[in-house]
């Protein structure tokens, strides 16, 4: 399952977001550093609005969306890199999840301290980039011992790597992240080995109070979030934590009202999920049958037979046939037979590469 560790400086929001995103509340939100002093994980439906008319077409009422898992991890300070605060236990959080939620507090708020005593997006963003930069210069050096040692040896490989790790060195030096270095298609493969934290794909929730949430652009907080967010090719997703959080106490239409009031045509919480995929370059693929509707999470230029594994093993093994017919062509026909007696029902082998909506019912044998 997709992991999204979501970090940042205390009282920035970070366990409100949780909240919210996880709608529940089992993070501890308070007004202190360290509120949060262990990761919080939750499970949290990615947002399809396919699924209800297509288990209506198919008649189930049993519908299992896909899902992401977001993680609340303790916030970060200066010296994390080095143990200080919870920085340890920050560090291996992050190093555990798949993308990273960077929260950005945007807004003024005099009863809720900042841990540097005022509110500059800019310079958290350059904080917690250097905690982390700091933490992966010191695993790349001592990852340069180790191959130093193999290359003299005739070790190839530790040739390769050392050439990747002068590549990654002077930007970390420079407190800038590993990602934002270009590496051939053999380096990257050489660089996931090295585990390092600023290789996670990021993306930055710019948190404003709710008078802001319609018009963000006229915030020097939110753009500068911008700024950087468009100078690493991240994603950036402007947000009120808190009042998402407030949100979930209230039922779907009404929450679609309450934001239709305030000019927020969609839900920031469901902006963030679907920055996730994107930044991932994920996609879903649909089962539709008597039993259930469910969307299956893979990445992007999947075939079909590895696809099939995404259910189960032993349908990637005895791979046949995918039937597939594209969502929008199901429910223009009414019906699978109708799909078939229309021609759009098609039959696709184990090199078809799967696309987003693509329905499918997989033929094997074992």
């Amino acid at each position: 399952m997709l992991r999204a560790g979501i970090v940042g400086l205390p009282n920035v929001g970070k366990s409100t977001l949780f909240n919210a995103v996880t709608a529940q509340t089992s993070a501890l939100a308070a007004n202190y550093p360290f509120a949060t002093s262990k990761s919080n994980v939750g499970v949290v439906p990615v947002p399809d609005q396919r699924l209800v008319p297509l288990a209506k077409l198919v008649k189930t009422e049993t519908i299992i969306p896909a899902t992401i898992e977001f993680v609340d991890i303790a916030g970060l300070v200066r010296g994390s890199s080095k143990g200080e605060g919870l920085g340890n236990q920050f560090l291996v959080s992050i190093r555990e999840s798949d993308t990273v939620v960077q929260v950005v507090r945007c807004f003024e708020n005099d009863e809720i301290v900042h841990v540097e005593g005022s509110i500059d997006a800019k310079r958290d963003i350059e904080t917690i980039q250097i905690e982390l930069a700091l933490a992966d210069l010191a695993s790349v050096e001592r990852r340069r011992e180790r191959a130093t040692k193999n290359a003299k040896g005739g070790d190839k490989t530790a040739r390769a790597e050392l050439e990747v790790i002068d590549k990654f060195q002077p930007a970390l030096e420079e407190f800038r992240p590993a990602r934002s270095v270009t590496l051939t298609q053999d380096e990257r493969a050489i660089a996931r080995g090295f585990f390092l934290l600023t290789t996670k794909p990021t993306i930055y929730a710019a948190n404003v109070d709710e008078a802001t949430l319609a018009n963000s652009s006229g915030n020097p907080q939110v753009e500068a979030v911008r700024q950087v967010a468009e100078a690493e090719a991240a994603e950036c997703v402007v947000i009120c934590a808190q009042l998402e959080a407030e949100l979930v106490a209230l039922a779907p239409e009404e929450r679609r009202d309450y934001l239709s009031a305030l000019d927020v045509t969609s839900s920031g919480v469901d902006s963030l999920i679907q920055s996730a995929y994107r930044l991932l370059g994920l996609m879903s693929f649909l089962t539709a049958g008597e039993k259930e509707v469910r969307a299956w999470t893979i990445p992007q230029g999947t075939r079909a037979q590895q696809a099939a594994g995404a259910i189960h093993s032993d349908l990637e093994r005895g791979f046949i046939r995918a039937e597939v017919v594209s969502y929008a062509h199901l429910l223009s026909a009414g019906s699978y037979a109708n799909a078939r007696d229309q021609g759009i029902l098609r039959l696709e082998g184990k090199e078809y590469v799967m696309q987003e909506g693509d329905v499918v019912h997989f033929r094997f044998n074992v």
